[in-house]
């Protein structure tokens, strides 16, 4: 039960959306921008950063919805995202990858634990500063974002299947704020 009175039936992060419109939609056009518009990462790969973040978090919500997205941007590789959460470093993901996802670790945990070690290695594999700004701000702002979702007790379904929908519409139309 949410700590405050949301839309019934209305799942996550979407409940907060059209509770505080104002606020729910440049939440939903920063996520528009870090996960689905142009940018040297793939679409899959910003996800599986979010995705990442939100499993380190602990938000089911977030981690599930991001999950299946990123499965359904992955396509025939979908197994790479439960690859990365069972262990990153020996996942089917590139060293870049890799990297850029010791970065989010780092964000995760304390923000300022990310080291130029950490940034080095990353552009030793072809990160680029693009690269590495969008992975610390992807993290910095999942960290915010399950929190938010966490913090007020949203709805959050327990079945696969209903991910599965959400992964495909985030995969396929993107971050659109939900009308009231």
């Amino acid at each position: 039960m949410a700590h405050i009175n949301l839309e019934k039936d209305i799942l996550g992060i979407r409940s907060l959306a059209m509770y505080r419109p104002d606020t729910g939609k440049p939440l939903y056009e920063l996520s528009q921008v870090l996960l689905r518009d142009d940018s040297p990462l793939s679409q899959a790969e910003r996800e599986l950063i979010a995705t990442y973040v939100s499993f380190l978090n602990e938000c089911k919500f977030c981690m599930s919805s991001h999950a299946a997205a990123a499965r359904y941007l992955y396509k025939a590789e979908a197994q790479t995202v439960n690859l990365t959460l069972e262990d990153y470093q020996d996942a089917p993901i590139s060293d870049k990858l890799k990297a850029l996802l010791t970065i989010a670790v780092n964000v995760q945990k304390d923000a300022r634990t990310v080291s130029n070690e950490n940034v080095a290695l990353a552009r030793s594999f072809g990160a680029t500063d693009r690269d590495i700004h969008d992975t610390v701000l992807i993290a910095a702002t999942f960290c915010m974002f399950n929190r938010y979702v966490d913090g007020l007790a949203t709805l959050t379904p327990m079945d696969a299947e209903t991910y599965e929908v959400m992964g495909e519409r985030m995969g396929t139309i993107g971050y659109i704020p939900p009308k009231l």
